[in-house]
């Protein structure tokens, strides 16, 4: 529709354009004044005539005195015959200088061919536009096939190497060992090895798959083709096996490459879903980079790499031996490796010198790569705002709640009621924290509105931890219980809010881990409950029964008096200690927020006092 209305508007200006000509020719004709022949006779007669030049049928007349003047006469008629019939005499014509001449010059011609050929060539023209829009358009179409991945060149200038990733040690060992099946090839064919097909690097959101592979083009030497797994796919039948096709051919010709599909899971999904039937495109694209990656022909040379954070739901066909060769499963980060990206993010920024990355490290446990550089990055920003010149602890706190939590909802308001309530409700999740054993430290207790929440506990482990124990599970319920227990032994059965509804949705959902998933129930016994199959049409895992309908009023049974035993704990303990639940209630009203040094003080009691 574009190229359409480009062409009319060409058509239109190249009018305009020989209107303007026209105009210019005529008007150039019209800067004397026109007599008739009537008025000539009459000047000739008094004498007032100088000289007359013939043109065809065009007459231009110079006066005695300078004037110019032009007139026109029948065509096919001489001036003197013409003029006799107005009475001019012959002797009166002889004083008149008499000229006959041809009409020449660029005007001439221009008012001659302009009209005739002008509209023909602009017809011509518009055709031929025309013409170069619909073959243009049949070659997009023809197009369509071919691949749109981007090249790396081998010589890039900004090269982003394994020195650039922090941490995931084992990842990079892995890499690297293909790096150097793509430089010094000999040294392992000489052993009989072969060069790895595919590598597959699995992991969640954020963890920085698609920067291991930016650092294997970086560290290679070798051309780097990429492009991600929706780009085959298109509209079109047939056109993402095309694209695959002419990716592998690309491939060939620059071997030895890298190619590496990001997100390969919007076209590598298990097949026989029933959904879009054989002839889906999605899997008609699969079939073709099955096919290219072992096949009847071989590609050697080329090393496809593959990134995706759903590695259960890819076909098996895709996941074997001599297709995706080696799986790199990459891990949200250590502390060790947190402090170390966090350096990393750190380079550029002027941090204050009183902050230690090792101690932001431990305040971020879970945190991705990605996260940890938005975290630096929304510091920056944040002192920026406050015109600080340097970077402060605040800063980064302030920008780790943020990251977790979301930006802070100081406008909005509560009233001096609903203040008090989230006061208590989270003075009492981090009093039953500390006084349980096996719970992680309190970082920090605010009030400030932040996303959803109202307020906020903010508790983090010490060091990471990979495993939790049923002593966990049970002090993890008692603290998502705290602020629903506060509120009830505070202001009464009759005031407890709707505030507490997220935590009874944990405090649901721990219970019923520990007693389906991890075999905690002594009643139950030390089995699992339920499978998880998974929905292949909307990506999400659907448990399915396997056990008796007996067994799940056991199991609802259960977990009602985990979380109803957690409860009662927790309203135990503040009764207790309801006069340290009040200091700490009393200290949000009027700080807002308590970190982890000022709550510990005005608690001034030992974490762990208490157990269940």
């Amino acid at each position: 529709m574009r190229p359409f209305i480009k062409n009319i508007g060409i058509f239109i200006g190249a009018m305009v354009l020989l209107a303007l000509i026209a105009n210019v020719v005529r008007t150039s004709k019209e800067e004397v004044r026109t007599v008739s022949l009537s008025e000539l006779a009459t000047s000739i007669q008094q004498k007032s005539v100088k000289k007359i030049e013939v043109m065809n049928s065009d007459l231009a007349i110079t006066a005695t005195d300078g004037k110019k003047m032009v007139s026109r006469k029948e065509v096919g008629e001489s001036l003197p015959t013409v003029l006799r019939t107005y009475g001019v005499t012959p002797e009166q014509l002889q004083s008149v200088e008499l000229a006959v001449v041809g009409e020449t010059g660029w005007r001439y011609w221009v008012g001659v061919l302009v009209p005739v050929f002008g509209p023909i060539i602009l017809i011509v023209a518009l055709f031929y536009f025309m013409a170069r829009q619909v073959q243009g358009a049949n070659s997009r179409a023809m197009g369509f096939g071919q691949s749109v991945a981007k090249e790396v060149a081998a010589d890039q200038k900004v090269k982003v190497t394994f020195a650039d990733v922090a941490g995931m040690k084992e990842s990079k060992e892995e890499l690297q060992e293909v790096v150097e099946f793509l430089k010094t090839a000999e040294k392992f064919t000489g052993m009989g090895a072969k060069i790895p097909k595919g590598v597959l690097l699995m992991g969640p959101p954020g963890t920085g798959k698609t920067l291991l592979a930016r650092a294997v083009a970086g560290e290679a030497g070798v051309p780097f083709l990429h492009m991600s797994g929706s780009e085959f796919v298109e509209m079109f039948v047939g056109v993402g096996a095309s694209r695959v096709r002419d990716l592998f051919a690309r491939a060939k010709k620059l071997a030895p490459a890298i190619v590496f599909i990001d997100e390969i899971d919007a076209v590598g999904r298990r097949r026989g879903s029933g959904m879009g039937g054989s002839h889906d495109e999605r899997e008609q694209t699969l079939n073709q980079i099955l096919v290219e990656m072992d096949g009847f022909e071989a590609n050697s040379g080329i090393i496809v790499i593959a990134a995706t954070n759903r590695a259960d739901v890819l076909d098996p066909a895709l996941l074997r031996p001599g297709r995706f060769d080696r799986r790199v499963t990459v891990t949200y980060p250590d502390i060790n490796e947190r402090e170390a990206i966090l350096g990393i993010h750190a380079k550029n920024k002027p941090l204050d010198p009183e902050i230690s990355l090792r101690n932001i490290g431990e305040r971020t446990p879970g945190f991705t790569g990605a996260d940890l550089a938005n975290l630096m990055n929304e510091a920056a920003i944040l002192a920026v705002r406050r015109v600080k010149k340097t970077i402060g602890l605040i800063e980064i706190l302030e920008s780790i709640d943020k990251v977790l939590l979301g930006p802070e909802r100081r406008s909005h308001v509560f009233s001096q009621d609903e203040k008090k309530m989230t006061a208590y409700h989270e003075g009492g999740h981090a009093l039953v924290s500390h006084l349980l054993k096996h719970t992680d430290p309190i970082r920090k207790v605010s009030i400030i509105s932040r996303g959803h929440a109202g307020g906020y506990t903010l508790k983090m482990p010490i060091e990471d931890k990979h495993y939790h124990t049923r002593a966990e599970f049970v002090d993890d319920l008692a603290m998502a219980l705290g602020g629903w227990a506060a509120e009830k032994l505070i202001f009464g059965d009759d005031m407890v809010s709707t505030g507490p509804s997220s935590d009874l949705r944990t405090a649901t959902r721990i219970a019923r881990d520990a007693v389906t998933q991890y075999g905690m129930s002594d009643a139950l016994g030390p089995r699992t409950f339920g499978t998880r199959e998974e929905l292949m049409y909307v990506g999400q895992g659907m448990p399915e029964r396997d056990y008796s309908e007996k067994t799940s009023e056991l199991i609802d049974a259960e977990v009602s008096r985990l979380v109803k035993a957690a409860g009662d704990q927790a309203t135990r303990l503040l009764g207790k200690h309801r006069a340290t639940l009040d200091k700490i209630a009393n200290e949000l009203l009027v700080k807002e927020t308590l970190e982890e040094k000022e709550f510990v003080e005005l608690v001034g009691i030992e974490k762990g006092a208490e157990t269940i």
